[in-house]
This record gives structure tokens, sequence and C-alpha cells, in this order.
């Protein structure tokens, strides 16, 4: 059984999307208010979180970064009735793993949650033998969820990790977006979700120190894909 914690001021919203959850058999932690997750989030053990973004005092994103600061890396799907794409890539670099506007379907809700839940779960697997990649200064591990660059470990979201670890794995290769998007979201893919690629991958050369000018890691193979030279 997962534990899936809702955020959202609308108790009604909140309220739904509960029995949704719970009819799909998982755990639900509900608040209506950031405070009130802040408090008790130590004592939470928590495999994925629905954040809405427009909270009073805390906001949606705000509480996204203070869970990322204190480097819980579960899966953060917000949902928000705000449409615009600088909000989209705002939430995404804050650590966020997808989004949903509102009003949504449940069932595409519940669909997105069990897809995150699946890449949360396939990727703290220990599989022997198989877990660990090391060369060019890149360390990373599949077993630990680890990952150090020239001896400095370095934080990733679940999400970074998962798109670094395709990259490291299939290295010298290159893998287009759409498959990317299909491995790591387990969704179909539309021209509008190369957005989501780009922003994490974005965020994943900040914290590796590169740049898609001069890559000394992650190359932009345009109108394809990405990849990592051997």
């Amino acid at each position: 059984m997962s534990n899936i914690l809702i955020v959202d001021d609308e108790k009604e919203i909140a309220d739904l999307v509960e029995i949704y959850l719970k009819n799909e058999n998982f755990k639900v932690y509900k608040y209506y208010q950031s405070e009130e997750v802040l408090e008790q989030l130590e004592n939470l053990s928590l495999d994925l979180a629905i954040l809405d973004v427009m909270m009073p005092e805390i906001d949606g994103f705000q509480l996204c970064q203070k869970i990322r600061e204190k480097n819980y890396n579960f899966p953060i799907i917000f949902a928000t009735a705000k449409v615009e794409e600088m909000d989209k890539i705002k939430g995404l670099t804050l650590g966020a793993d997808d989004y949903i506007t509102k009003p949504f379907e449940p069932l595409e809700l519940i669909a997105r949650v069990k897809a995150q839940l699946r890449r949360y779960q396939k990727y703290n697997t220990y599989i022997p033998n198989e877990n660990k990649i090391e060369f060019r200064g890149i360390r990373i591990d599949n077993a630990t969820h680890e990952f150090y660059l020239n001896e400095k470990k370095i934080n990733l979201t679940k999400t970074e990790f998962s798109l670094l670890w395709l990259l490291c794995s299939n290295r010298g290769s290159v893998l287009k977006s759409d498959d990317l998007f299909r491995k790591i979201w387990n969704m179909d893919y539309f021209d509008k979700d190369n957005n989501t690629i780009m922003v994490h991958i974005r965020h994943l050369r900040e914290k590796m120190g590169d740049t898609s000018k001069n890559p000394k890691y992650i190359r932009t193979i345009y109108g394809v894909g990405y990849k990592i030279e051997k």
C-alpha cells in the first residue's frame, strides 16, 4: 500500500481526490493547509504528494521547495487552476515531477499517480550487478539512488535521477525525447511534453555545472533528443 499526501485548501476537491485514491487502495494523508503538513512531515512515510498551487500563506510552490530542501525525494504532482507555461516551468524547476490542470478528470489524476509510483518504485529497486555506472567522473548508483560527480555528491530529484540514469545507461547513443518521456512517465507523449523534458534537462545541467552551448556531459541533438558521450 502506497502512502499519498493531498494538500488542497478546496475541501471539496481534496475530499473527492481522497475518495478516488482510497478506492484504489492507497492510504491517504489529507491536509487543507501547508503549515499543517510541515509540522507533521517527519512523522509521515510518504510515497507521493499531490499539492495545490494556489493556497494561502504557504503556496504549493513554496511547500514543494521546503519538501525538497528537507531532502524528501518522493514524487510531487501539482494540481492547479493556473495554466500559464511559466508556472509549469517554475513548478518543475522547484522539484515537481508532474503537473495537472484543474478541472481534471479524477481518473486522469489516478493514472498520473500510478505512473509516478511505478517509476519511483522501479528506481528504488535493487538490481544486483546492474545498479552502478562509473565513467568520466560520473558515479551513479541505482540501488542507493546516489549520484557523484568528480567525487562530489549531488542531490537529484527522482525525475532528474531517472533522466540521468537512462542517459548514462545508454551513453554514446541518442535517446529520443518521446522515448525518454514514455520510459519515465509511462504515459503517451505529445509535442507539448517536450517542454517538460527540457526543463528537467536544464535543471540537471545546472546541478552538473553543464551548459547547452558548450556541453561537457549532456548534449542536445536538435529535433531528436539527448545523449551523453562515452
